[in-house]
């Protein structure tokens, strides 16, 4: 077989279409394009692409109907969605049924480069993971899973509600791998209120890119934690529990669980 393609991007709107082929293709990477989902799939399964970024509305189908044709024909090209602030809740959605991130409309060069960055890193490690050499050894040393109890926000975030009530969000170990070494973490303010699927924080890779942080949950910030502002490199040594990012009081949290992939023993 060829050298896959590095992207395939999957929109309607030809505006969208370019931004996101000018944008790969000054950052040396190969594009191909599909104005509709139809001819998006029919170009996934006769051809090889790294990563797939795809209108969350398209006029044929949606973005439920591309995740569900792609499982069931056992494709494992990871998918970014694009979708407009109308749609966040759509694109929240989309995670739990297999996409790995999202970027809101209107996006910056720079947000769909990170993103991209991000998607084509996750799909080298996913690849590792998947292989048998893998799967006789310990899959753990390439990226370790939410403890039990935990919910996650497709592989970005995660969040786990304390027993007063309150919740503590933080960083999957997964994302922190598919991002450049951490050199900074820039926080939100306290008592400011985070929306489920909005940027929460963002973190600054040694290789000079920003990597925006989704928010698992909807909450006012009553607590930030200032530890990783002189050694952000804790959020990478201990993601799930000293590396936390805010703890918060949320706002709708039995809905927005819900919308979570909730992790067990053995998940």
């Amino acid at each position: 077989m060829s050298k896959p393609i590095d992207i395939l991007i999957i929109d309607d709107e030809q505006v969208v279409r370019d931004a996101v082929s000018r944008v790969c293709e000054t950052a040396g990477l190969t594009v191909e394009a599909a104005s509709d989902a139809k001819t998006g799939l029919d170009k996934i399964q006769k051809d090889e692409y790294r990563l797939v970024v795809c209108d969350v509305m398209l006029p044929d189908l949606d973005a439920f109907q591309i995740l569900e044709a792609m499982k069931q024909a056992s494709l494992r090209t990871p998918v970014i969605m694009i979708t407009g602030y109308s749609t966040m809740e759509n694109a929240v959605n989309s995670l739990r049924r297999g996409a790995i991130d999202f970027i809101p409309k209107p996006f910056t060069a720079d947000e769909l480069e990170s993103t991209i960055r991000r998607g084509l890193r996750y799909r080298e490690i996913d690849r590792v993971r998947a292989s048998s050499e893998i799967r006789k050894g310990d899959p753990s040393r390439f990226s370790v899973p939410c403890p039990a109890g935990f919910y996650c926000l497709g592989y970005s975030s995660w969040a786990v509600i304390e027993e007063k009530g309150t919740g503590l969000i933080g960083i999957t170990d997964l994302f922190l791998k598919t991002v450049s070494a951490v050199n900074e973490i820039r926080f939100f303010a306290l008592d400011d209120d985070l929306v489920q699927g909005s940027v929460c924080a963002r973190v600054l890779s040694k290789d000079n890119l920003v990597h925006d942080v989704l928010s698992p949950l909807s909450g006012r910030i009553i607590e930030s934690n200032v530890s990783l502002l002189p050694c952000p490199e804790m959020v990478e040594k201990d993601p799930y529990f000293s590396g936390w990012l805010y703890r918060i009081i949320p706002t709708d949290v039995a809905y927005e669980l819900r919308q979570l992939i909730a992790w067990v023993e053995n998940h």
